[in-house]
């Protein structure tokens, strides 16, 4: 207490000096329209300034979370479209206008967001992890896509990881897709060569199409729904054979830059899986006897 009085007593002039500087910026600026609108102006300036600051802070921070719901939203956009494109499509060729039925099928995914952590781009055989899994709801077999499109289909599942299968995978990625509106489908293949195309073989010769035209998921395997971009037809070429067509298709995806993805979980894969091995085991029962 002695020395805070000794300090005191000590710079009691320099106090006085600030109270009274203080004192007389506030009589300045508050008795003086010009000085005060001065004052008034440089603070709003400031503290503009410093809410744009935390604005921007707040915005990076969430980010990634905009980029999540940006990439679901997209996906269903998108099916929603091809759903829609498909029933005005039949609409126009019947009488009888069709119920919106199928705009339902939608609820049947369960979406599961996820971020690339690893990615590879110029092997023969590219893998890609993401921060989700087994505890996320993720299993091997689902299919995984992004705003853009396909990405490919999980493969190994840990508690919160998961190795993908991608589209850009020369040995194991597989994918059955048809041409938008053509009704005509193929697999999709990639060989090894540039990232950004991939090829769709086993295209029918009968088939009519033309450049341009866009490839999709056919909704036959019970990995992807229908409606999920692959790409855009670039060049068409005949088969070893010659007795179908080979596309060379532009992919939708830009594995360069993939960063928000989504597992697509469909609640009757179980289902369907069960039937599926119910009828292999009744076609072996079948044969041994």
């Amino acid at each position: 207490m002695k020395n805070l009085l000794e300090f005191l007593h000590k710079y009691h002039h320099w106090f006085l000096f600030v109270f009274l500087e203080a004192l007389s910026m506030v009589l300045l600026f508050q008795f003086n329209s010009y000085q005060g609108s001065v004052w008034f102006s440089t603070a709003n300036a400031i503290a503009g300034r410093v809410y744009e600051w935390d604005a921007a802070v707040e915005s990076f921070f969430t980010m990634a979370q905009n980029n999540e719901m940006l990439t679901q939203r997209n996906f269903y956009q998108e099916r929603q479209l091809a759903q829609l494109r498909r029933l005005y499509q039949e609409a126009t060729q019947k009488t009888d206008p069709k119920e919106l039925e199928e705009l339902e099928k939608i609820s049947q995914y369960k979406l599961i967001p996820a971020k690339v952590v690893s990615s590879e781009l110029h092997k023969k055989n590219n893998l890609i992890t993401i921060n989700s899994g087994l505890v996320e709801g993720v299993e091997p077999g689902m299919g995984v896509a992004c705003g853009q499109g396909v990405v490919g289909v999980t493969f190994l599942c840990s508690d919160h990881y998961t190795v993908v299968i991608p589209v850009l995978n020369a040995t194991s990625s597989r994918i059955s897709c048809t041409i938008r509106n053509r009704g005509y489908f193929g697999v999709l293949r990639w060989y090894g060569e540039e990232s950004g195309y991939a090829y769709v073989e086993e295209i029918p010769r009968h088939a009519r199409f033309k450049r341009g035209e866009w490839v999709e998921t056919n909704g036959y395997s019970s990995i992807f729904p229908a409606g999920v971009l692959v790409g855009k037809i670039v060049e068409v070429y005949n088969s070893r054979d010659g007795l179908s067509y080979r596309l060379k298709v532009q992919l939708s995806t830009d594995f360069g830059k993939l960063r928000d993805v989504v597992v697509i979980s469909d609640k009757s894969i179980a289902e369907r899986m069960r039937l599926m091995q119910a009828a292999r085991d009744s076609l072996k029962l079948n044969v041994h006897e």
